[in-house]
C-alpha cells in the first residue's frame, strides 16, 4: 500500500524510458513492448517520511493547453460530492494572469471557462460598447445564450441610462450592461413562472400539530421512501488535516447502532456511501428573511404549505400536490437550495416583478431577455451567486416568499463514501459497544462578495458540527452532552465501489484527496486475509504529507506490513497521474493479472481525466498499442469490471 508518495527516488540503471507525448513511461526489465506479457514489478521502494507529496487534485499544465471546448456547460462545484455532494473538490477563485506561475491558484482543465467572465469572454469575445458575451458559434451555458440579441439602441447616443445599484453586492456581480437605458426595447423575455407554491393559516384541528427537532429536516422530507431521514447520534469529530493545509478535512464517526432495519437484508457495506440531509445556514437564512421583509414573529410560526404538484419539498416523493404543516424557518431551511446553483431566468423574472425601483426592474427583464443573454451567460458560468447576494443587490424587489421558493432548486442531500469497513466497526460507549460507521469530509470554499469565502452547503453544515465538538472538547465539556445528531441514510451501497470490490486478486488503488477515503475500507477489509496481505497497492496523491495526508497510521493495520510503491520522485513529480505513469509497470501487473483491479476515486476535474489519460499511456507503452487501441484496452477493462472509476 502506498502512502504519501514523494520521496527522491532512482531508475534501476538498465531501465530506459519512453514518451508518449504526455509524460515519460519507465521501460524495464519486467514490462516492455517487446515482451508485453506483465510480472509483478521485482524492485519497489519502501516508503519514505516526512517528504513532500503530490498534488493530485489538479491536471498538468499540458492537459489545460490540449482542452477543446466543445460547449459551455453549468457548473455545480457544491453538489459534486453526491453523486451527486458538497459538491467538494472544485475550485471557484478567479484565475490572475499577472500572478507568477508559483504563486497563481492551480486548476482543471474543465474549469477552463467555468471560473470568471473573463474566460467566456476570452473564448467566445466581445460586442459592442456593451462588452456583452457574444457567442460566434452555438456553444450554451444551458441559459439559452445561443439566442443573443444585441441592444437596439447600443449604436445610439444613451438619454436615459441605466443608474446601477450603488451596493457591494450589485458591483460584486461585475454585470456589464453599458448600452442598457431605461426605455431600451427588450425582446424575448422568459415569461412569469408558474407560482406552485402557497401559504394559509393552520386549521383549528391541526393547531397541535407537533414538528419535528431544529437540528433534523421535516417528516416529510424522504429521500427514499418509506423510510425517513434517520438522526444519527454524532459520536465524534476532529479535523485530519493540520493547520496550514489549502484545504480542510474533517473526519466524522457517526453512530448507526439503532439504524432502522429496511427490506432486503440492505447494509453498509465497504465502499459504499451515505447520504446526508445538510441544512442551510441560519446566517443565510435569516439573512433572506430580513431581504424579504419577514418580521421575525411570523419566521417560525406554523403555517399549511400547499403545492400544486412535483415532489418539492419532500426530495424524491411522488409528484403530486400538497398540503403539509411546517413553518417558513423549515422550508428555507432544510427544503430550497439558496446557494449552490447558479440563478436561472425564472429567479430573474420573479424578483423584476417584484421590484419596485425602475432602474433595478429593467436590469432585471434584461436578464430575462435575448439582449441580455450575454450578462446572463457571465452569471451562469462564474462563481454561484446566492440568493441572499441577489436580494442584496437588488434592495427594491421583495417577492413574496411562496413564490420564491416556486422558483428555487430543491436543497439535495449529498452523499460521502465510507472510510472504514463497516462491519467491524465498533466503539465502546460505557458498557455498550455502538456501531459507528466513519466518512472524510473536505470543505468545499468559493469565494463570497461579503465574508470573503463561503462553504458549500453540505461541507459547510458538517464543519459547524464538527467546530461545535471541538470547542467543547476544549473547553473540558463532554462533547456527548451537546446532542449533536448527523441526518443521514444508507443511501448507494451498490455504487461502483461497493459493487466492484472483491476479496481476492491484486487491487490497485488511486486516490485524489478525500477519494482515498473508501479504499481505507478497501485495505482494512482486505488485509483479513493473510492471502491478500501483499496484493494491495495505494497511490495517494496529496499536496503536502505534513499538513495534508488522511488517515496516516489510521488504516488499521501495521501498515509496514502492507506491498508499498514509492509515490514521488522529488522535483519530477507534482500530479498522480505523473505517478501513475512512473508506476507503469504495477499498473500493467494489476491489470493483466487474473481478477486484478484498478480502482480510481477522486475529483473528476483534472485529476479523473489526468489519471485516464495516464493509464492510456501505460497501455500504448507497455502493450505496443497505437492510442485508439489503448483507449479501447481500459474500455474493455472497464466493461470487464477490471477498471472502476469514481469522481465527481
Amino acid at each position: 500500500m502506498v502512502h504519501a508518495v514523494a520521496a527522491p527516488s532512482t531508475m534501476p540503471s538498465a531501465a530506459r524510458s519512453i514518451h508518449s507525448g504526455r509524460g515519460k513511461i519507465p521501460l524495464s526489465s519486467t514490462s516492455h513492448p517487446d515482451n508485453p506479457i506483465p510480472e509483478e514489478p521485482r524492485t519497489i521502494p519502501s516508503l519514505a517520511e516526512s517528504v513532500q507529496a503530490l498534488d493530485i487534485n489538479q491536471e498538468s499544465q499540458s492537459a489545460l493547453s490540449n482542452q477543446s471546448v466543445a460547449g459551455l456547460s453549468e457548473s455545480d462545484s457544491d453538489t459534486a460530492e453526491t453523486p451527486i455532494t458538497e459538491h467538494s473538490d472544485d475550485e471557484n477563485g478567479q484565475f490572475d494572469r499577472q500572478k507568477p506561475e508559483a504563486a497563481r491558484r492551480r486548476r482543471a482543465s474543465t474549469a477552463l471557462i467555468a471560473e470568471s467572465s473573463e474566460d467566456v469572454q476570452r473564448i467566445l469575445g466581445n460586442v459592442g460598447v456593451g462588452g456583452t458575451t457574444q457567442l460566434v458559434e452555438k456553444v450554451c451555458c444551458g441559459g439559452g445564450c445561443c439566442l443573443l440579441q444585441p441592444l437596439p439602441s447600443a449604436t445610439k447616443e444613451i438619454l436615459n441610462p441605466i443608474q446601477t445599484p450603488d451596493n457591494k453586492a450589485y458591483q460584486s456581480l461585475n454585470l456589464k450592461i453599458r448600452g442598457l437605458a431605461v426605455d431600451s426595447e427588450l425582446t424575448n423575455v422568459v415569461p412569469l413562472p408558474e407560482k406552485t407554491v402557497s401559504f394559509s393559516p393552520v386549521s383549528a384541528d391541526k393547531i397541535d400539530t407537533k414538528l419535528g427537532p431544529a437540528d433534523h429536516p421535516p417528516k416529510f422530507v424522504q429521500p427514499h421512501p418509506p423510510y425517513d431521514v434517520f438522526r444519527a447520534p454524532l459520536h465524534h469529530a476532529r479535523e485530519l488535516t493540520k493547520s496550514g493545509a489549502e484545504k480542510k478535512t474533517y473526519h466524522f464517526d457517526i453512530d448507526v447502532t439503532d439504524y432502522p432495519v429496511e427490506g432486503g437484508d440492505v447494509d453498509f457495506v465497504v465502499g459504499g456511501a451515505i447520504g446526508i440531509c445538510p441544512m442551510n445556514s441560519d446566517e443565510a437564512v435569516d439573512s433572506v428573511f430580513n431581504c424579504l421583509g419577514i418580521p421575525k414573529p411570523i419566521r417560525d410560526k406554523k403555517i399549511t404549505v400547499h403545492t400544486t404538484s412535483g415532489r418539492w419539498p419532500t426530495i424524491w416523493g411522488e409528484e403530486k400536490a400538497r398540503d403539509l404543516i411546517t413553518t417558513r424557518r423549515e422550508l428555507l431551511r432544510w427544503c430550497s437550495d439558496i446557494q449552490s446553483y447558479p440563478p436561472t431566468k425564472q429567479l430573474f423574472r420573479v424578483l423584476a416583478e417584484f421590484a419596485s425601483d425602475p432602474n433595478e426592474k429593467k436590469i432585471l427583464i434584461y436578464l430575462c431577455s435575448a439582449q441580455g443573454q450575454g450578462a446572463f451567460c457571465d452569471l451562469r458560468t462564474g462563481v454561484h451567486v446566492s440568493v441572499e447576494q441577489l436580494l442584496q443587490a437588488f434592495p427594491s424587489t421583495h417577492p413574496p416568499l411562496d413564490y420564491l421558493l416556486s422558483v428555487l432548486s430543491t436543497l439535495m442531500p449529498r452523499f460521502y463514501s465510507l472510510s472504514q469497513d463497516p462491519t467491524i466497526s465498533c466503539t465502546t460507549r460505557g458498557e455498550d459497544c455502538r456501531r459507528t460507521i466513519e466518512i472524510a469530509v473536505t470543505v468545499h470554499e468559493s469565494d463570497d462578495w461579503q465574508h470573503g469565502t463561503r462553504t458549500g452547503v453540505g461541507s459547510g453544515f458538517l464543519q459547524r458540527l464538527a467546530q461545535k465538538m471541538a470547542a467543547a472538547e476544549s473547553q473540558g465539556i463532554d462533547p456527548k452532552t451537546l446532542d449533536l445528531h448527523v441526518p443521514m441514510f444508507r443511501g448507494l451501497m451498490a455504487n461502483p465501489l461497493a459493487r466492484e470490490f472483491v476479496l481476492d486478486g491484486p487491487m490497485l488503488l488511486i486516490g485524489a484527496g478525500v477519494g482515498i477515503a473508501p479504499f481505507r475500507g478497501f485495505v482494512q477489509r482486505r488485509l483479513k486475509s493473510a492471502n491478500c496481505v501483499n496484493k494491495v497497492w495505494v497511490l495517494q496523491g496529496i499536496r503536502d504529507s505534513l499538513l495534508d495526508e488522511l488517515y496516516s497510521g489510521e488504516w488499521g493495520v501495521d501498515e509496514e506490513k502492507v506491498k508499498k510503491v514509492v509515490q514521488s520522485r522529488r522535483g519530477e513529480s507534482r500530479y498522480v497521474q505523473e505517478e501513475v505513469r512512473h508506476q507503469a509497470d504495477l499498473v500493467w501487473f494489476v491489470i493483466n493479472a487474473l481478477d486484478g483491479r484498478v480502482f480510481v476515486c477522486g475529483s473528476s476535474k483534472g485529476m479523473g481525466e489526468g489519471v485516464e489519460a495516464a493509464l492510456v499511456d501505460v497501455a500504448m507503452a507497455k502493450g505496443n498499442l497505437n492510442f485508439s487501441e489503448a483507449k479501447e484496452f481500459w474500455d474493455r477493462k472497464k466493461d470487464a469490471g477490471q477498471y472502476i472509476a469514481e469522481t465527481w
